[in-house]
């Protein structure tokens, strides 16, 4: 049976060069069952790239990654996908692909290799379309959905890989607000079902609307890591992104008050 609090991912000193170039030399994450975390951080700071990662898509060159208490250098590509799934920032959409037969292929981890869908099969990717709020578009090609459509579909396509994690890569990053909006409710409402949501986002104001924790990664290092409001003082938010802004919470809603023409601020970058 699911436990809230139970640890899915641990990461510790996490480390990635790509072409000689270092894109993380220090990262330190957990995420469990039961609660939303946001890495947040300026562009270029590695936040996907600690994704990917994490998600064993990318291979670490130092530091260690365990899901449920297993290295991920130990865990094959099926064992792995049924410890998390991700749900990439720019999904690919084939032509001719409807949204039940995307959400069938999320599925084909479980299928056995001298079989294919089973009825349990079957109900899975019933249940996961369902809880993405995707079964009206069922019958309907990828490529005719909206961006707030299509990243539903994505969610629903990681939920049918019956992972307990969920790992979005910036799932709003070209969304408008009520799409946003839409995809955040979503995914809270999987915490609410003991999941495990890792979130990459820019947008701090949203990153302290919906996350449990924020870790802040800069120049390939998490600096620190609590509740938003703990984490994204605004010291913290100068020093990082170089602008003078605060957050304010009102009546169970938060908002992130920027001074946009700070000339202080702008001469710090």
């Amino acid at each position: 049976m699911p436990l809230t609090g139970e640890t899915l991912l641990e990461a510790s000193g996490v480390g990635v060069e790509i072409a000689g170039t270092t894109i993380l030399e220090g990262v330190d994450l957990t995420l469990s069952r039961g609660e939303l975390v946001a890495v947040v951080g300026p562009n270029g700071a590695g936040k996907s790239t600690f994704a990917r990662v994490a998600c064993g898509l990318q291979k670490a060159d130092r530091g260690r990654i365990e899901w449920e208490g297993e290295s991920i250098s130990t865990l094959r590509g099926r064992e792995l996908a049924r410890l998390r799934a991700f749900v990439p920032q720019r999904p690919q959409v084939p032509a001719g692909v409807t949204v039940a037969d995307a959400v069938s292929i999320g599925r084909s981890s479980h299928f056995g290799p001298f079989r294919g869908s089973s009825p349990s099969d079957h109900d899975a990717i019933s249940e996961a379309m369902s809880r993405a709020r995707v079964e009206k578009l069922s019958d309907r090609l990828l490529t005719t959905l909206s961006g707030g459509e299509l990243q539903r579909v994505q969610v629903a396509v990681a939920l049918a890989q019956d992972a307990p994690a969920l790992v979005a890569d910036e799932p709003t990053a070209q969304l408008d607000l009520g799409a946003t909006a839409e995809v955040s409710r979503l995914l809270r409402s999987l915490v609410d079902q003991d999941f495990g949501i890792l979130l990459i986002v820019h947008d701090l104001a949203l990153a302290a609307a919906v996350a449990d924790r924020v870790t802040v990664i800069s120049d390939g290092r998490s600096i620190a890591t609590g509740t938003p409001f703990e984490v994204l003082t605004p010291q913290l938010i100068s020093e990082v992104w170089g602008v003078e802004a605060e957050l304010i919470s009102r009546d169970g809603r938060s908002a992130l008050h920027v001074g946009w023409l700070d000339r202080a601020a702008g001469e710090r970058r």
